[in-house]
């Protein structure tokens, strides 16, 4: 009984432990990829069957108009609604996906059809993924049950941005039914020499050979690091002479990491007879590119028992790429798949794959990928694009122009009225021309022009651009040409124009610029630099326009205007005084003819006093007299 209870002790504590330990792989395992799929047009979340499939709401990724949508075929996610991009809102349109992790990503885009017959159904367009081209859509790819309805690559992000655009190529507007960003492992598809952030892989084929139906990985119990890549089916070569096989047993070394194919996809395989026992398969691809060739193998002939039944020579395009290809001794046995890789270059519009058994009466393969290998475009300088953008808000560029993505890239679509040039210092591009002339710009030129610093020509005449010229412009030192001509600048011509000393052409015509031309532009006018100031009633300085009074320095400026107030401040307290002064002679005035009357009844009073006091006193004066001189004389 003792040892019982011991062992049940023992037993417990191991299942404890086990418990444990597996909560502690759990907590400390690496987390799953990063999945982001977007519905476009979508204006709430949308989940998909049979799997349940998450599909996000499209809000704040781009601009475009949302609208109900078809889908093509059944190979497109079951949504109800796309987003299309009309000319008329320029002929680059970009989703513009932020705070995607830094990794390895399998991108796809699906295309859809606007469910309104007033639209051209089959909308022709190319594609870009972080600013290189990766597909341009064909005639007819509407109607095709394969990869036609989507485009897929994988590449390398590393902004923590993904920018996916549209360029429109005249024929009918861009309409997209959906999006999917999905992680894969950072070395997936690993080929060797050229590969890394670099390089885009563009699925150009993905097929199953042998099965009945296309699937996607999830369709096939697939990892989720493969990507959910979509399969499809192909039963024959087109020979006549090959079969389909299939098999229900395991298959060994699938389903592992970088590239985790699901296993379901060896256990078909196509399969060529006696009669005719070289398997070949061609596929038309762009001329002189490079093309990464993954094929799959699992022996799953059940008339195949060992090794050294069955060996081949692959050949691509004539030449023979693997040589002696035993798949049970490759793969160790029966059951177990091989993965074989080359990367090639293509000179001819053909890509043949070619399978020859040396032993054996037969060929067999399960799969087959092929990637083109595309060099990533190199971007635009992230400071010049940032410019470009605050340019585009502070000018009021209309829609129709665009500026979306980037400046300079892809090569075959850059932004309308910019000039692009390839800065091998730093790898990247650099804009070194603007000419948005005569396009109805309105809006005010922003000091961060000044971060272009690689422009040589700025042409803006013949808008209506309002406001200073900024001072900053004299920080773009490589400027040999400046038009902002026919415009409504104001204010001065700033002093720092005169550190361009590479400018031989500046029309300022045409504005309504006033004070004095800097000195340092007025002296270059005879060193064959070609300068326009007319139409600018208040400038002066230089021969052709007015004169210019006596030249002040702020300091001196500032004294005149400061002389000048102190003197109006004494003029006004004068003129006050003076009002004062007046207001109170004509109150007096006022007050003295009201008291007029009593004033003179007073006045012939007083003078009447003042006679009969004269008169008595002349009298007494006389009578003082007589009696002085005693009594008069008679004659």
């Amino acid at each position: 009984m003792k040892k019982f209870q011991s062992k049940m002790h023992s037993l417990r504590f191991l299942s404890i432990f086990l418990a444990l330990c597996f909560a502690f792989k759990l907590s400390f395992s690496s987390p799953g990829p990063y999945v982001m799929r977007i519905s476009c047009g979508a204006r709430q979340n949308v989940h998909t069957k049979p799997t349940n499939t998450l599909w996000y709401k499209d809000f704040a990724y781009t601009g475009g108009i949302p609208t109900n949508g078809t889908r093509p075929t059944f190979i497109s996610p079951p949504l109800e609604t796309l987003r299309y991009f009309p000319l008329s809102e320029g002929p680059e349109n970009c989703y513009n996906i932020k705070r995607v992790p830094h990794g390895h990503y399998s991108v796809r885009i699906y295309f859809g059809l606007v469910a309104d017959p007033s639209f051209d159904n089959e909308p022709l367009f190319d594609v870009s993924v972080e600013g290189t081209l990766i597909y341009t859509l064909q005639s007819g790819w509407s109607i095709h049950d394969d990869e036609g309805v989507f485009v897929e690559a994988l590449v390398f992000l590393e902004d923590g941005t993904a920018s996916l655009c549209f360029h429109s190529t005249g024929h009918g507007d861009p309409a997209i039914l959906a999006i999917e960003i999905l992680q894969v492992d950072d070395r997936a598809y690993y080929f060797g020499t050229g590969y890394g952030q670099g390089t885009i892989l563009r699925t150009h084929k993905r097929l199953s050979c042998g099965a009945k139906n296309s699937q996607f990985d999830v369709d096939y119990s697939g990892d989720r690091w493969g990507g959910d890549r979509f399969w499809n089916s192909i039963l024959t070569f087109g020979q006549g002479s090959d079969n389909s096989i299939s098999t229900q047993k395991s298959i060994k070394q699938a389903s592992i990491r970088p590239n985790v194919y699901p296993e379901a996809l060896y256990k078909s395989a196509i399969v060529s007879t006696a009669e005719q026992p070289d398997l070949t398969y061609s596929v038309d691809v762009e001329p002189n590119q490079n093309y990464s060739i993954w094929l799959h193998f699992a022996e799953i002939d059940s008339s195949i028992t060992g090794e050294g039944q069955r060996v081949l020579d692959i050949l691509i395009n004539g030449d023979v790429a693997f040589p002696g290809v035993d798949i049970v001794k490759m793969a160790g046995g029966i059951n177990s798949a091989l993965v074989l890789n080359k990367t090639v270059a293509i000179n001819g519009r053909t890509l043949t794959i070619t399978l020859q058994p040396t032993k054996g009466t037969s060929a067999i393969i399960n799969a087959i990928e092929i990637f083109e290998v595309l060099v990533a475009e190199s971007k635009t300088v992230p400071e010049e694009v940032k410019a470009l953008q605050s340019l585009k808000d502070a000018l009021g560029l209309p829609l129709r122009l665009g500026w979306n993505g980037d400046p300079c890239v892809p090569q075959q679509h850059p932004w309308s009225g910019t000039d692009c040039l390839y800065d091998k210092t730093s790898n990247k591009w650099v804009i070194d021309g603007l000419g948005l002339d005569n396009q109805g710009l309105r809006g005010f030129l922003p000091n961060e022009i000044s971060h272009l610093r690689h422009l040589q020509s700025i042409n803006l005449s013949g808008n209506s651009i309002k406001g200073p010229i900024p001072s900053a412009l004299g920080l773009v030192t490589a400027l040999e040409m400046l038009d902002l001509s026919y415009n409504s600048f104001n204010g001065s011509i700033p002093e720092s124009l005169g550190q361009l000393t590479s400018l031989r052409i500046l029309n300022l015509n045409g504005n309504s610029l006033s004070g004095r031309v800097p000195v340092a532009l007025g002296g270059r006018l005879l060193h064959r630099a070609s300068f326009n100031f007319t139409d600018n009633a208040g400038l002066c300085g230089i021969p052709g326009l007015r004169t210019c009074g006596p030249h002040l320095s702020v300091g001196a400026k500032v004294a005149v205007g400061f002389g000048a107030l102190v003197a109006l401040l004494l003029i006004a307290t004068c003129l006050t005084c003076w009002w004062k002064r007046r207001q109170n002679i004509l109150r007096a005035q006022r007050i003295a003819a009201r008291e007029a009357p009593y004033a003179k009844a007073r006045t012939h009073f007083s003078r009447d006093v003042q006679m009969a006091r004269h008169h008595g006193q002349e009298n007494s004066k006389n009578t003082r007299t007589a009696a002085e001189n005693g009594p008069p004389l008679l004659t």
